[in-house]
């Protein structure tokens, strides 16, 4: 009976084949596409257009930061003297380096940012320091580049609350200014300018050859036994699989709490909570925030965007728990932390706690 279709004529046998060949063709596309795929995480909504990977943890998805970065050294000056100036603010009392200040690290050590007229902010105020390097600016990735982030602080009424017609207009009383701006871009000084050379600034703001860096570039007495063995683990345990390229972090988003509701055990969920789905109204977004980059990670506390870890050992132990559903035995939580502490640039070594 099994053989009897064979013996029927012969239109029908090419028919019945023709189906049996598609159909096998159809199972290996399938199976072929399961196989190539990588294990990522993507983001293609309009404010960024970027496909964000997430490999697998190794040494080769971590790289040094490079020793200098290609900026034009007159839009860096203006730029300087700008995240400095309190008239960007509508009370000339803020200014960018108020919540960002470079001495302690490129953060204000606050759990939330005071303002003008002491306007608390809704988040932890992330470091400037390598900023460049990440996907996009904001916990919720809501300005795509540094010269879009900008507009944020400053027109925003708990931190600076101003205008751009308000500080342009400040701005150009300043004849020096004015003609500082003229000599570097064609248009002057505008909004576009301003912009420029604040984000021409903050790109600057590389911090290398911290004694990680070294180790990568193959000097392995630069760290520790300690703190080989904290890498080591950094990577059995999980943590290099979303803190990993040349920032360690700051190049995909991920859900805070994969391994347990986070916001339920903290409990007072606020609107600012809700992370990236702020930004795309998707809930597969819902909680997600921009991976926090952990150079000079031991100079920015407190952690996370709510700023509810004091510690780098209170950070550690939450993901730990909540990312990777692990809790940490006390030695490898000390070696894991002794890692981060050697990922202080050079040029930071002497501000540390």
């Amino acid at each position: 009976m099994a053989s009897e279709w064979y013996r029927r004529p012969t239109r029908s046998r090419e028919l019945f084949i023709t189906l049996l060949l598609t159909a096998l063709l159809v199972v290996i596309w399938v199976v072929w596409q399961g196989l190539r795929a990588p294990d990522s995480r993507r983001s293609t909504d309009a404010s960024t257009q970027a496909i964000v990977l997430r490999p697998p943890f190794n040494a080769d998805v971590t790289q040094p930061l490079p020793k200098m970065v290609a900026t034009d050294t007159r839009r860096v000056a203006l730029g300087q003297q700008l995240f400095h100036d309190v008239r960007l603010s509508a009370n000339d009392t803020v200014s960018c380096a108020s919540c960002h200040a470079l001495a302690a690290g490129g953060v204000d050590h606050q759990v939330r940012s005071v303002g003008i007229l002491g306007g608390i902010g809704s988040v932890n105020a992330p470091t400037v320091y390598n900023s460049g390097f990440n996907l996009a600016q904001f916990w919720d990735g809501r300005a795509p580049n540094l010269e879009a982030q900008i507009d944020g602080p400053v027109q925003h009424p708990l931190e600076m609350g101003s205008s751009w017609a308000q500080v342009l207009a400040k701005l150009r009383a300043d004849a020096a200014l004015v003609q500082g701006f003229a000599a570097v871009y064609p248009q002057g000084l505008d909004v576009d300018s301003i912009k420029n050379a604040i984000a021409s600034f903050e790109q600057s703001l590389v911090t290398p050859d911290a004694r990680f860096d070294r180790f990568l570039r193959g000097d392995k007495a630069a760290l520790t036994a300690t703190e080989q063995h904290g890498w080591v683990l950094f990577q059995s345990y999980g943590c290099a699989s979303c803190h990993q390229g040349v920032n360690l972090g700051g190049n995909m988003y991920e859900k805070m709490g994969v391994m347990g509701d986070y916001f339920a055990h903290r409990g007072n969920v606020t609107e600012a909570d809700k992370g990236r789905y702020n930004v795309t109204h998707d809930t597969q977004n819902l909680h997600e925030f921009r991976v926090p980059a952990l150079r000079n990670v031991a100079l920015t506390a407190p952690y996370f965007h709510d700023g509810s870890a004091a510690t780098l050992e209170q950070a550690v132990t939450v993901m730990a728990r909540y990312q990777l559903g692990r809790d940490l035995p006390a030695a490898d939580l000390a070696d894991v932390v002794a890692f981060l502490r050697s990922l202080t640039g050079a040029s930071l070594e002497d501000k540390k706690p």
